[in-house]
């Protein structure tokens, strides 16, 4: 709700000619077990929208991570990014062109990852490791509303780098990020989603190359594919979230291979990566109040090495789940109080998981 409120002030500023400013915040305290507890102001983003015409309408985000970005021993602690940067092109209700720096439309936190959307301090280990975000690139496309309740986003994009890909966090080292992103694989990606009465469900598609970097290799060129399904629905009080995707490398063999020859260490790269969450929430504040508290649980798997290519065992402590149970203060619909538990497993006998306890604020505008 509080986005369609801010996305009409928006459109009535932005249909005036005035440029639309909007942004949000996280600021958490994170103990992890048997560490000290850390304080991060973890994202500060704004964001500049402007309508040219009716017809022609541009959306920009720009994101600051860990408060500053410093260099030190060759490490940067922090990050500044551009995570969209697009004009729109309004043709029909059915069919409009998007062109420049795009969100990924696979799964639900990816393109709407505000912190008073999604319940917990940090995003879902599904949505982190399994499906990275913000998964973002330069692309060109369409979107419409199909009727019926069916919408639709379809891109072309750049493919991924598989030399950053890795056994811990699958894919999300691959990403190119629109910084002079190499286009010899190109990649495809969609959503079909689906909104009526408290549903939304949505199926959701990446498709493409992942050679860059691999041309002086002398592999055939891997291919990734990612799948997700997902469905929220909201009744009264309560609300229930799923989300299931999975990520398939064609020839993660030979990958592995060749990148044990150029590094000396062999990544152990999974040929499907499998992730699927549940989670239940519920308001347990009176109808009279109007500041809400929001208790929910999930369970996650996140299993980065769930099949193996031929002659690779899997890394256990990389075939993991959680359990992950909290509460959201909302003193206001854009402003949220959080605070979670995390009890996280994997199937190694050796690596243990450690508890988390993680706080946090943040807000949008």
């Amino acid at each position: 709700m509080a986005f369609l409120a801010i996305a009409n002030v928006a459109h009535a500023q932005a249909r005036e000619g005035v440029p639309t400013l909007s942004g949000y915040m996280e600021l958490h305290l994170n103990k992890v077990q048997d560490l000290p507890s850390e304080a991060d102001l973890h994202r500060f983003v704004l964001m500049v929208g402007h309508r040219f015409s009716d017809r022609i309408k541009f959306w920009s985000e720009v994101e600051v991570e860990h408060a500053f970005v410093e260099v030190e021993g060759g490490e940067e602690t922090g990050e500044v990014a551009i995570e969209q940067a697009y004009i729109d092109l309004m043709v029909h209700r059915r069919f409009n062109v998007r062109a420049g720096m795009v969100l990924v439309p696979v799964g639900i936190l990816n393109e709407r990852h505000e912190p008073p959307t999604f319940n917990g301090v940090e995003r879902t280990m599904v949505d982190t490791v399994i499906v990275p975000t913000t998964w973002r690139d330069v692309g060109v496309g369409a979107f419409g509303e199909l009727g019926r309740g069916f919408s639709y986003r379809a891109f072309a994009v750049p493919g991924l780098d598989a030399t950053g890909f890795s056994a811990e966090e699958g894919i999300a080292g691959g990403r190119q990020q629109g910084g002079r992103a190499d286009t010899s694989d190109p990649a495809v990606t969609g959503r079909l989603e689906y909104r009526r009465a408290g549903l939304t469900a949505g199926a959701s598609l990446w498709r493409g190359g992942a050679g860059f970097g691999l041309i002086r290799l002398d592999i055939e060129t891997p291919a990734v594919t990612v799948s997700s399904l997902d469905a929220r629905y909201r009744r009264g009080r309560h609300e229930l979230r799923g989300q299931w995707s999975v990520v398939n490398i064609s020839g993660a063999a030979d990958l592995n291979r060749a990148l044990q020859i150029h590094t000396g260490l062999s990544p152990n790269i999974a040929s499907r990566l499998l992730g699927a969450y549940g989670e239940a929430a519920t308001r347990v504040t009176p109808d009279s109040w109007s500041d809400e508290i929001v208790v929910f649980g999930r369970y996650e798997k996140f299993d980065t090495q769930n099949k193996m290519p031929a002659g690779y065992l899997p890394l256990q402590e990389f075939q993991r789940s959680a359990w992950v149970a909290g509460a959201t203060y909302y003193p206001d619909p854009d402003v949220a109080f959080k605070f979670d538990f995390v009890h996280e497993r994997n199937k190694s006998g050796v690596v243990r998981a450690p508890w988390r306890i993680n706080l946090g604020v943040g807000w949008w505008f």
